[in-house]
């Protein structure tokens, strides 16, 4: 059985086309899983909306924690690491990784940052290789094939790779930055573009992201596996 990690990192609650400002982003997400469950219903979905329940900040006593070594870290050092946990232990248990967000003034939700903060983390997802000086870090996520899903929402045109404001988007660059060196490296990313513009652009852009993600649930599944009998048993859990 695969199982999926859905994340949603709008501010926006709503879905666009359904409420009055809502999320183009979550649109998409959630089109991405339901139709991975029609498929497949059988597999498991944890939901953790990050953009209403944000994941905390790290702090010193975070970092104190995180770089003592388990059977040196005293009981306040593991609550600390107690979210961070939390949130590794989902993130190691997906095989699929979607995440829905939208692109804030060229880069990252902040709640999306933190949730990055928490699950880069020594000796859970990154280990430290010292006899490579040059090269010490082993990514820990690369036991097992993963893939990531970013499916994002941009206000603006022309924020793809190799079109004239590519320079200016640093979401999905960090991002696979950030999941590659955790050891999540097929990345897979779709965008709406247009959002502040509206009209037949914005239009365009949806039902182009749209067929897309529906292009990708299929490649993905038949790459995994197949699909699934329609009888079959589905697991899904949310988080918040």
């Amino acid at each position: 059985m695969t199982h999926l990690l859905h994340l949603d990192a709008s501010a926006r609650p709503g879905l666009a086309g359904k409420h009055e400002h809502g999320s183009h982003s979550r649109h998409l997400s959630q089109r991405f899983v339901s139709q991975w469950l029609a498929r497949r219903p059988q597999d498991g979905v944890t939901y953790r909306d990050i953009g209403q329940n944000p994941p905390s900040f790290i702090n010193h006593d975070w970092i104190a924690s995180a770089f003592t070594p388990e059977e040196r870290q005293q009981p306040w050092m593991k609550e600390a690491l107690a979210e961070s946990d939390t949130l590794v232990d989902e993130l190691v248990a997906a095989d699929v990784l979607v995440i829905g967000t939208p692109l804030y003034n060229f880069g990252m939700p902040a709640a999306l940052k933190a949730w990055i903060d928490q699950v880069v983390r020594l000796n859970r997802t990154v280990g430290m290789d010292e006899s490579n000086p040059l090269d010490p870090y082993v990514p820990m996520l690369a036991d097992r094939e993963r893939h990531a899903i970013i499916l994002t929402a941009r206000g603006g045109v022309g924020f793809g790779p190799g079109e004239a404001m590519a320079h200016m988007n640093h979401l999905e660059p960090n991002l696979a930055t950030a999941l590659g060196f955790i050891g999540i490296t097929r990345i897979h990313q779709i965008a709406i573009e247009g959002q502040e513009l509206g009209g037949e652009l914005l239009a365009a852009s949806v039902a182009q992201a749209q067929r897309r993600v529906d292009v990708l649930v299929a490649e993905l599944q038949a790459a995994l596996g197949g699909t699934a009998p329609a009888m079959a048993h589905q697991e899904q859990v949310e988080v918040i």
